[in-house]
């Protein structure tokens, strides 16, 4: 958060002041804005060995030392643009990964196993609506 924005998202309680040094996710539109960062920051690489998703980054790649290669251009480019990721969310070097409803291998991209659990175990539909929203949910996965 710029240092001139900081006593706009102050507050006080009984028994304290507190100022919001870092973006709040809570706050409206915050999540809209940090993605537009992100695309910004990560624009040239996008779709060639980054995918950003708000505050996940997936780095992919064929082979090791490509990977290390692009895990330092993705480390750089934080950096430069004072990002920080925290290390014990991070994770590296992963031969699989689910990443917004589907594992990635090596061999290529599958339903999480997780999801298609759900949609096998899924409750009988009892009306036109559940029949319409089950229809829908099956059609994201085909």
């Amino acid at each position: 958060m710029r240092p001139e924005d900081v006593p706009k998202m102050a507050f006080r309680t009984r028994y304290e002041h507190y100022e919001i040094l870092v973006m709040s996710f809570g706050l409206t539109n915050v999540p809209a804005t940090f993605m537009s960062l992100m695309n910004g920051v990560f624009n040239q690489f996008l779709d060639s060995f980054v995918i950003v998703f708000i505050d996940d980054i997936l780095v992919y790649s064929k082979s090791e030392e490509e990977h290390a290669d692009y895990l330092r251009i993705v480390l750089v480019v934080l950096g430069k643009e004072m990002l920080y990721a925290k290390f014990s969310k991070c994770a590296f070097w992963l031969t699989s990964v689910a990443f917004f409803g589907a594992c990635s291998f090596i061999e290529g991209v599958m339903v999480d196993p997780q999801n298609f659990e759900a949609v096998k175990n899924w409750v009988r539909p009892s009306s036109v609506t559940e029949v319409r929203s089950f229809v829908g949910l099956t059609s994201y996965y085909r």
